[in-house]
């Protein structure tokens, strides 16, 4: 399966929705590279990134999932690196 490394940069405006926020981050564990937080006081906001690294329809279900959550606002982006095939990474080994 092609895997490829997306960004999901999240504006969590209202604290009601960390705790679901943090349940769906939680449940795409294996696949997030990292993620950074950032509370932004002076606005009453906190800004995280998360880098994910696996199969786009992976990447669209957890931005899907982030949407939905009342209270925060997410933008996703893919790189332009050539997508990364987990049976080569295999068959090198």
């Amino acid at each position: 399966m092609e895997k490829r490394i997306g960004l999901i940069g999240i504006v969590v405006e209202n604290e009601e929705a960390v705790e679901k926020l943090n349940d769906i981050l939680h449940d795409y564990g294996k696949n997030i590279v990292g993620r950074m937080g950032i509370p932004y006081r002076e606005r009453n906001i906190s800004v995280i990134s998360v880098v994910i690294d696996a199969p786009t329809d992976v990447i669209s279900s957890l931005a899907g999932k982030l949407g939905m959550i009342t209270g925060i606002s997410i933008k996703t982006m893919y790189s332009k690196l050539p997508k990364f095939s987990e049976n080569l990474e295999e068959a090198s080994e």
